[in-house]
């Protein structure tokens, strides 16, 4: 299932995706079928895959006057970050071996990690504030991982068991903060510099994690194209290793890293982001995130 957070007439709810014109509204659904489910799609997911199944099994339930009564023009909603608060926000550097290449940097041994704050999430089409004192804002094409059961040292075996699905993400970056602070958080934790979206695709449906291709387009123009294949520590490494750090909770969100092309190492010089700037993240089987980079 394609699982979206949406709003029509400022009113929240949650759905599934059921071609790219329209979303099943799961919540109108569950009444007209006079069934139980969560109220929000962070409950969903907190709820394990017990959540998926009631999810798919009410819409297996239906018939084609009872989905008609639940239907949502995807032009009539706006589509909000699919996850509200997850408990953390994990984020990978130095996980593509193109984009270590192309820093001249070393393989790192263990997970290189560092955490986003909440308040960065935003969603598809919302926009991404450009301070007035940073110069040099850069983009970063990510998979990220939902956690959808609780798990401490999580064998690797067990991994794939411990992920309710994937999501896109923009890990955004102030590179002139982040380069003379000489680590990555006061840079890469602005408000508005977590982009998700558009949806959940859940794990059962995302295909292989570790062989998707990946890409970023600024203004029409290709930036990054890559492949998961491409990571040093694949998916079910780093759920394992993480596990092995702090425990794993139900709507964690795992940004696994990004691939080479990013702005700051781009030949013959740098090319930064700049307001009005249009930026897409395509993962394969996961989605299209667009944000544009505005004003606050």
């Amino acid at each position: 299932m394609k699982l979206t957070r949406f709003a029509v007439n400022g009113k929240e709810s949650f759905g599934a995706q059921i071609d790219e014109d329209q979303i099943l509204d799961l919540q109108v659904l569950s009444r007209v079928l006079d069934c139980t489910l969560p109220s929000s799609l962070d409950s969903l997911i907190n709820s394990g895959m017990k959540g998926q199944r009631d999810a798919e099994e009410l819409v297996r339930k239906a018939d084609y006057k009872d989905k008609a009564k639940a239907v949502v023009s995807i032009y009539n909603a706006r589509l909000l970050a699919p996850l509200s608060y997850p408990p953390k926000i994990v984020c990978l550097g130095l996980n593509y071996c193109d984009h270590i290449a192309e820093q001249h940097a070393e393989m790192p041994d263990d997970p290189v990690i560092f955490m986003k704050p909440r308040t960065a999430l935003i969603g598809p089409e919302d926009v991404i504030v450009k301070p007035p004192f940073v110069d040099k804002l850069d983009y970063e094409a990510e998979l990220a991982v939902v956690i959808g059961e609780k798990g401490k040292n999580i064998s690797l075996e067990e991994a794939r068991q411990h992920i309710f699905g994937y999501t896109c993400f923009n890990d955004v970056s102030a590179r002139d903060i982040q380069f003379k602070d000489k680590q990555w958080t006061r840079g890469k934790s602005f408000d508005t510099f977590a982009p998700i979206g558009p949806c959940i695709i859940t794990a059962d449906q995302a295909g292989d994690p570790n062989d998707l291709w990946i890409r970023t387009r600024v203004n029409g123009a290709t930036r990054q194209d890559s492949s998961t294949r491409n990571m040093v520590f694949n998916v079910y490494e780093i759920v394992h290793r993480l596990s092995q750090v702090f425990t794993l909770e139900p709507c964690d969100l795992i940004a696994t890293g990004t691939p080479a092309g990013v702005g700051f190492a781009m030949k013959p010089k740098p090319k930064f982001l700049d307001l009005g700037d249009l930026i897409e993240i395509e993962i394969k089987n996961v989605g299209l995130l667009r944000n544009r980079v505005g004003q606050g």
